[in-house]
């Protein structure tokens, strides 16, 4: 017997680890509206970046000028997340 192929779509998508992301250092250049941040990297490249999930739900503060740690995704280098707040 041959097994039948669901016609379904799969709406299961895989997502990126944390951990998976390439992590380099920035300093933050704009604070928009909505939590989008502008973050100039080390290679002086400006990426937008949001904050990274535990940082909203501690309520630690980014403002301009704060040096961080972006979590860079290797398929779109143009968006980011902020993993942490260097003091």
């Amino acid at each position: 017997m041959k097994a039948e192929v669901s016609s379904r779509p799969c709406y299961h998508k895989e997502f990126m680890a944390r951990d998976d992301l390439a992590q380099i250092e920035g300093k933050v250049v704009d604070a928009g509206a909505g939590g989008i941040y502008k973050v100039e990297l080390e290679n002086t490249m400006v990426i937008s970046t949001k904050l990274c999930g535990k940082m909203r739900r501690f309520n630690i503060r980014v403002v301009v000028g704060d040096k961080v740690t972006v979590g860079v995704s290797p398929y779109d280098p143009t968006h980011g997340l902020i993993l942490f707040r260097h003091k």
